[in-house]
């Protein structure tokens, strides 16, 4: 079953000692664009919450988003880099007596220098922690995958339907064309049996010029490779990953093939049913962008 680029999951793990949550959400990108927004505690593991995650999407935005909170009582140690503010002030003062530029600056703006606070955060068991985050990570992924599975589902059912209009309608297409060359040779045989006011005609001259108009308006090709698409949808839709692009690149082949149809028709009926195969194919095309 085809896979929808939307889809939101997410799990926690609450104890005695702390909360641990992720949420991951994803919507459509021509690639996969990986997002991780995480406590410094977890920075060591990047490397692999990202292989994770790419064992669950392979194309996406996707935005992972992993909070910690520790209910013991172990504050880390937060200290002033004395010296360093030391330096920072006397450059400011330099400035000041150099450049004849006001003092303006505040406590606020010196907490917010490098390196004038530093923390001293309490040592942690790396594999007990790593342990905690990827047990409640894969539950989101799972619950990620299961929503990304629903969408696609919908999306398959969308456009399935919209499949089996375009083969109706190219079927009709395909019926209508013969009847198109007889009403031609009918109003072009009475037209000219007008103007020759009754007298004969070869009915060679007249099958000639049908044949020039057949093939004038001719959609035989056309309609052949539309159906030949459509199959090839058909078929790529029960697979279940990265045919987002592949789609795309079909719709894209069906449109073209809708524009040719379009361009030569002379009768109102084709053009409208060619109309029809445009306006369900952009459907479909928007639907794609949609899928993994």
């Amino acid at each position: 079953m085809i896979k929808s680029m939307t889809g939101f999951g997410r799990a926690e793990e609450i104890t005695d000692d702390y909360k641990l949550s992720v949420e991951i959400k994803s919507v459509n990108h021509r690639y996969l664009d990986l997002n991780i927004k995480m406590p410094r505690r977890f920075f060591p593991f990047e490397a692999e919450i990202r292989n994770i995650i790419k064992k669950y999407v392979s194309r996406g935005k996707v935005d992972l988003f992993i909070n910690y909170l520790d209910f013991k009582d172990k504050a880390s140690g937060v200290y002033l880099n004395k010296n360093i503010v030391k330096k920072y002030l006397d450059i400011g003062l330099e400035l000041c007596k150099e450049y004849r530029i006001v003092d303006d600056l505040k406590v606020s703006h010196l907490l917010t220098l490098p390196d004038v606070i530093s923390i001293d955060e309490p040592k942690l068991d790396e594999e007990k922690v790593k342990s905690q985050l990827f047990k409640v990570l894969e539950e989101a992924c799972k619950v990620f995958l299961s929503t990304r599975e629903s969408e696609g589902e919908k999306l398959f059912a969308d456009i399935n339907s919209k499949l089996e209009l375009l083969t109706d309608t190219a079927d009709n297409i395909k019926e209508r064309y013969p009847q198109v060359l007889e009403e031609y040779k009918s109003k072009l045989t009475l037209k000219v049996n007008e103007l020759l006011n009754g007298a004969s005609i070869e009915e060679n001259r007249i099958a000639t010029e049908v044949t020039l108009f057949a093939d004038k308006i001719c959609v035989d090709e056309e309609v052949v490779r539309l159906f030949s698409h459509i199959k090839a949808m058909n078929d790529e839709m029960k697979l279940d990953t990265g045919i987002g692009r592949k789609l795309d690149f079909l719709a894209q082949e069906m449109n073209r093939e809708a524009n040719t149809i379009l361009s030569k028709s002379t009768d109102l009926n084709i053009a409208n049913y060619a109309i029809i195969l445009k306006t369900e194919i952009e459907k479909i095309r928007e639907q794609i962008q949609n899928i993994e």
